[in-house]
């Protein structure tokens, strides 16, 4: 069952899920035709494989650890941590721990003639 993503003007809670990480899932909190906000959950040891965004995104650890490989690094990111890609920046995340993390995504749409 899809999570309804949330309207306009509704408010969304991104605080640390604790205790309750564990049996959440990765879900949108919203899309439009330029923006999408995820939440992903990662348990320790899971791995996103690497890939690429078409348009830029932010990443923000908003609890546990992950190390985020990009641009040559692996950056160890904690609680309270954020990043920026460019757009097509291949990346990978692996969980330290138990983590969440909240990624905003501008998407790009091409260009019409």
């Amino acid at each position: 069952m899809a999570l309804p993503h949330a309207a306009p003007g509704e408010l969304i809670d991104v605080r640390p899920l604790g205790d309750h990480l564990r049996n959440e899932r990765t879900h949108a909190l919203f899309k439009t035709d330029q923006l999408e906000v995820i939440r992903i959950v990662l348990p320790a040891g899971a791995e996103h494989p690497q890939h690429a965004a078409d348009g830029e995104i932010t990443v923000q650890c908003l609890e546990g650890s992950v190390l985020l490989r990009a641009m040559g690094k692996t950056l160890p990111m904690k609680a309270g941590d954020m990043l920026y890609l460019k757009s097509c920046e291949p990346h990978s995340v692996e969980a330290m721990e138990n983590a969440s993390l909240l990624v905003t995504m501008l998407i790009e749409h091409e260009q019409k003639d």
